[in-house]
């Protein structure tokens, strides 16, 4: 299985100020079209196919391969991804929160397998290994961070 997590605070030093809400509805805006939070090219299809009170169900192709994920929406708070079909099964989960200083934090967990691999085995460990690097998780949420604020700043948020 595949663990992992990262967290950056949503205002540091120098960056255009986020409100929880702005961050919010960015987040929310990426778990409807992950295209406008991607490099572009790397997802081609990202479409709500279902939507109820409780959550709604985004299917999409990314690097090439089609996933199918239930999403919920904990206001303010957290984003869960579950990976209903495609290569990884499990949860993902971006999450805002106050830490003890009151500062806003975005953090980034997941615990997920690999369809159709072995528990642990050599797939498993590189997909580990890349999510733990600089070029993981917390780098997608740097770019989040910075997404949501050229959304800011273009009036789109």
């Amino acid at each position: 299985m595949i663990y992992s997590t990262a967290t950056v605070p949503v205002n540091p030093e120098g960056e255009t100020r986020l409100t929880l809400e702005q961050a919010w509805k960015g987040l929310e805006m990426k778990a409807r079209d992950a295209r406008l939070f991607l490099p572009p090219g790397l997802c081609t299809r990202c479409d709500v196919v279902e939507e109820s009170a409780t959550h709604f169900v985004r299917e999409a192709t990314i690097a090439g391969l089609g996933i199918r994920e239930i999403i919920t929406l904990e206001p303010h708070s957290k984003v869960t991804f579950f990976q209903a079909a495609g290569p990884r099964e499990g949860a993902i989960i971006n999450e805002l929160f106050e830490d003890e200083t009151g500062a806003l934090q975005l953090r980034f967990y997941c615990y997920l397998g690999l369809r159709g691999k072995q528990s642990d085995g050599p797939e498993e460990q590189v997909e580990q290994r890349q999510f733990d690097s600089d070029q993981g998780y917390k780098a997608a949420l740097l770019s989040t961070l910075k997404r949501i604020r050229e959304l800011l700043a273009e009036g789109k948020l």
